[in-house]
């Protein structure tokens, strides 16, 4: 009976392609409900529980406003961005905090000049184009557009009008470019130092694969971007940033959000118990080797493509502050391995993990806060071991094609 089981499991043979396609769009009708529930039961620019609607995106705008009105620096003044908060949305909302590098201000200073919930249409309207028009390419006519938007991080990350799909869609574009358009893809990681948590993985891959193009093109743009924001937004921004910095990390140490948010395997420790310092050694404990497997394979040369699903997995294996919308970033490794799949068929467990991947940021903070259960952590380290399957048989293949004398 247990071999039984596991047998389903590890070939998934119940999951066949109309599965495939009926399940995705059962979860897309589901999230269009709540979606449309969301914008029957608002009050204006709040939602039934008297938040912003979209509410992360509120720091994003009320960040654009004091840009705006020429006070960047106030942007990492917790009182006065609150203030800005409470007159748009009324004293009885929550406070959102801007942690973002001004770098990122270059992206939300324009926001503030439509009304709320224009700003906000337009926001998720964009990122979402992008995320699926990359995330479909990733799938090689595969993967199609019900279960690209269907993923749940999706409407996690519209419900919190966060820019994960925006971060997806960069690196993802990265990934596409990298091996025929290197420049391009180093500019397209360098737009990623916004995100700095997120976005240290990638150099690191470009160095050990020996992609010195594409390295230099991201360091120029992120130097360029920050040279830039110092020339738009001053010196007193990037001054107040830097003093902000303790506060962010208070966020994580004396559990000032949710620690079910965290995706991450810090916050499976705090979520479990453990103290702040337990947590951080247990993210360096997981960190070190992912990194060093991540660097191992590089330098075998593996795909754009597989580059981009491994970022994305040791991403959100390796950063402590990954939060539940965060999770976006898995559709460039679910989208890679479902089209490798296809073309040439599933290795073992790889469905059951697809699945589990997919449907992961449908009940993985619902689950750590109905049972104190970090299942994150687990899944993605699964996803990455599929990814790192997948990538190292490709270079292997790629090795034994240039090998072959060319008369063969």
């Amino acid at each position: 009976m247990t071999s039984i089981f596991l047998s389903r499991i590890r070939d998934a043979d119940w999951l066949d392609a109309s599965r495939a396609r009926a399940y995705p769009r059962i979860i897309a009708g589901v999230v269009l409900l709540a979606l449309l529930g969301l914008v029957l039961t608002a009050h204006g620019v709040v939602d039934s529980r008297g938040e912003p609607i979209g509410t992360d995106f509120s720091n994003f705008w009320s960040a654009s406003k004091l840009a705006l009105i020429g006070e960047p620096a106030a942007v990492y003044d917790m009182a006065r961005q609150y203030a800005v908060q409470k007159q748009e949305f009324g004293p009885q909302t929550g406070f959102y905090p801007f942690f973002y590098p001004p770098i990122y201000l270059l992206i939300c200073y324009p926001l503030a000049a439509l009304p709320y919930l224009a700003a906000l249409a337009i926001w998720i309207a964009t990122t979402a184009w992008a995320y699926q028009a990359v995330i479909r390419r990733i799938g090689d006519g595969v993967v199609g557009l019900v279960p690209v938007l269907a993923f749940p991080a999706v409407f996690v990350t519209v419900g919190h009008g966060q820019n994960a799909l925006l971060t997806t869609a960069v690196l993802g574009a990265a990934a596409l470019c990298l091996d025929r358009r290197p420049v391009v893809a180093g500019v397209l990681l360098g737009l990623l130092a916004f995100k700095p948590h997120l976005a240290v993985v990638a150099p690191l891959m470009l160095l050990a694969s020996g992609r010195w193009r594409a390295f230099a093109a991201s360091a120029f743009t992120a130097c360029a971007l920050a040279l830039l924001s110092l020339g738009v937004f001053g010196l007193d921004a990037w001054k107040a940033f830097i003093a902000s910095a303790p506060a962010a990390k208070a966020v994580l140490d004396d559990k000032l959000m949710d620690v079910e948010k965290l995706q991450s395997v810090f916050g499976a420790v705090r979520l479990l118990g453990g103290g702040a310092d337990l947590a951080y050694v247990a993210q360096v404990a997981v960190a070190l080797p992912v990194l060093g497997i991540l660097l191992f394979v590089a330098r075998k040369s593996p795909p754009g493509e597989a580059i981009g699903a491994l970022v994305a997995t040791s991403a959100a294996l390796t950063s402590p502050y990954f939060l539940d919308y965060d999770l976006a970033l898995l559709a460039i490794p679910l989208a890679w391995l479902t089209a490798q799949g296809v073309k040439s068929g599933f290795l073992p467990w790889e469905k059951s993990i697809l699945v589990l991947a997919f449907a992961l940021p449908a009940f993985s903070r619902v689950l750590a806060f109905a049972l104190g259960v970090p299942l994150a952590p687990l899944a993605v380290g699964l996803l990455f071991w599929c990814v790192l399957r997948r990538a190292t048989s490709l270079s292997a293949q790629t090795g034994l094609d240039r090998a072959k004398p060319a008369f063969a």
